[in-house]
């Protein structure tokens, strides 16, 4: 591969260089959303981030299967094992089929990952679509004796996993004694052995719609099993990377690597990656507190801490800004702030894919050929975003005093700062110049708005050449008041939109 990879490993609570099991060959598994309401803020983070790692790992040259799952069963109200699932919940209050609620969530899902450039994965199992794989599982783990029966259900025994020598919190740092204070979930009382026991098979009560035949009772998988199981069919009993958000470390993570171990006798993940919380004046966002904002939201403005509405293409570049092992908070300002660097960087970008910089015989500018190492090197540490976007910051100088004729540049400086924009804007951190994508089209777009304008601002050129100064000014000032500011430079003259 072209350039080592360095990724924090949450097991090893370190950074390590990425070494696959079967190089150029990757797996990668990422916990993936359950569906029963749109999505918020807190799902672009992870989605984003594991994004950014596949294009990075593609772009270094790896084969990568990602692999991200659908949750539309299982997943109940608490993670004590006790509530309605929340998908059978939904379904209840709006009077339909629990899979019409998934179906619909999950093409919303779809559909909002793809305005904000998210790639989809190799393979997106539904949890409902390998109940056998997760029987299997479970049986598995009781034929090893590291599981029970109660009334039906089948738990996950921790203490006698704990007992045999095995680390249970290895992956979140608890211990078994703060476990311990837990107490029973008042749903199961009596079921469970001990207060850490989790579910894996869960026997469905008669109101229960969502009901799978199994050798235990008619029931439904525990929450953590599906991702173990279908993990495992996929990207086999070992790979490479687990990734997701650190708010699923415990107990979701936690369970997922102690029933890989108790099924397979050793843990199935190499590398487990975790992007930090999204925050809303320092508290997690999250549907369960009710202080989320949905992405159809920022797309509309239609919320009360938005003052304006935000394009996708914003939306990512606000996540990107900030490293994702970093808590990110949101507030409008800071949404407004990235907007604005936003549309610094797709300007200058765009000015350099429109081809109307004129090439030099000689460049003034500094040498752009170490630009597009310094931004690969970054992201290659640990998916430094932040200091890749610092990078091109820095050039964005260079290009505006390009476009205004103080620098000059050889047609091979051009290209390998064009090659350098399209790579680690486009391919990488996954930004579009479209209308769609983000900040306000600007000058030698490819859009109909742009045609039109460089049109008028030819006629206005003409008029300026014939030396009439009042239709030149007619011209300026009536696109003024559109919104549309127009900036004269030696050959012609360049604009945006305020």
């Amino acid at each position: 591969m072209s350039r080592p990879i360095y990724l924090y490993n949450t097991l090893t609570r370190r950074k390590e260089e990425f070494e696959p099991l079967h190089a150029p060959a990757v797996g990668m598994y990422v916990c993936g959303p359950t569906v029963y309401g749109d999505p918020h803020l807190g799902h672009v983070r992870p989605a984003v981030t594991f994004d950014l790692l596949f294009r990075l790992l593609k772009y270094e040259g790896y084969k990568v299967r990602y692999v991200r799952n659908i949750t539309d069963v299982g997943h109940l109200e608490n993670d004590a094992d006790s509530g309605e699932d929340k998908i059978a919940k939904k379904a209840r209050l709006e009077q339909l089929e629990p899979m019409e609620v998934a179906q619909y969530y999950t093409n919303r899902y779809h559909e909002f990952m793809d305005r904000l450039g998210v790639l989809r994965p190799s393979i997106e199992p539904h949890a409902s679509g390998h109940i056998i794989e997760q029987i299997a599982m479970t049986q598995a783990i009781l034929d090893a004796g590291y599981a029970y029966v109660s009334n039906g259900s089948v738990y996950f025994d921790v203490r006698k996993y704990v007992e045999d020598g095995n680390h249970y919190g290895i992956l979140s740092g608890r211990n078994l004694e703060d476990m311990q204070s837990g107490g029973r979930s008042e749903d199961y009382e009596g079921e469970k052995r001990f207060a850490a026991d989790f579910a894996l098979w869960k026997k469905a009560a008669p109101e229960h719609i969502m009901r799978w035949p199994s050798p235990w009772s008619e029931g439904f998988p525990g929450w953590h099993l599906e991702c173990s199981a279908m993990s495992a069919k996929y990207l086999g009993e070992r790979f490479d990377i687990h990734g997701g958000g650190m708010d699923l470390m415990f107990p979701h993570h936690e369970c997922e690597i102690a029933q890989s171990t108790a099924a397979l006798g050793h843990a199935s993940a190499r590398y487990w990656v975790h992007n930090n919380m999204v925050t809303i004046g320092g508290q997690k966002m999250g549907k369960s507190l009710g202080n989320f904002i949905t992405l159809e939201q920022f797309f509309t403005g239609d919320h009360p801490l938005l003052s304006q509405a935000y394009s996708p293409m914003v939306i990512r570049f606000f996540i990107l800004q900030a490293h994702y092992r970093s808590t990110l908070d949101f507030s409008d300002e800071a949404l407004q702030g990235a907007q604005k660097g936003l549309e610094r960087l797709l300007k200058a970008w765009n000015t350099l894919a429109s081809g109307r910089i004129a090439p030099a015989a000689a460049s003034t500018i500094p040498s752009p050929a170490g630009l597009l190492a310094e931004c690969e090197e970054a992201l290659c540490d640990d998916l430094n975003s932040p200091v890749a976007i610092a990078k091109l910051f820095e050039w964005v100088r260079h290009v505006n005093a390009l476009n205004d004729g103080t620098l000059t540049a050889t047609e091979e400086d051009l290209k390998t700062l064009r090659d350098t924009f399209d790579r680690i804007l486009g391919d990488l951190l996954g930004l579009s110049l479209s209308a769609e994508g983000g900040a306000a089209p600007a000058a030698g777009g490819n859009d109909r708005l742009g045609g039109v304008i460089d049109m008028v601002l030819e006629v206005r050129q003409q008029a300026k050449a014939a030396k009439d100064w009042a239709t030149s000014d007619l011209i300026r000032d009536r696109l003024a008041a559109l919104g549309i500011r127009v900036k004269d430079r030696k050959d012609g003259a360049d604009w945006e939109l305020d």
